[in-house]
């Protein structure tokens, strides 16, 4: 899993990128976490409030820093594989 948190710096972006490797942590996740500060990078990548997070480059939160709790099922969900549906099953 590779995961973005984009923010300038601030104190909410700094809390998004603690929540979100205490959060890997309890899942006991390995995970790239890189921290995006450049303007030109964030719009590039579709961001337009900060703090944002994407994981595998899909955009998944954004003007929000949301508790532990609620990363650890973000990140579940993220890396649950989606089964392919069958029609005509």
């Amino acid at each position: 899993m590779r995961i973005k948190v984009y923010g300038p710096g601030c104190v909410r972006c700094k809390q998004l990128e603690a929540s979100t490797r205490e959060a890997l942590a309890v899942l006991g996740e390995a995970a790239e976490v890189e921290k995006v500060e450049d303007i030109t990078l964030m719009a590039q990548d579709g961001v337009l409030r900060t703090p944002a997070l994407a994981i595998d480059g899909k955009l998944v939160l954004q003007g929000r820093v949301p508790g532990v709790r609620e990363l650890t099922a973000i990140f579940t969900k993220a890396r649950t594989p989606v089964s392919p549906s069958h029609p005509g099953e």
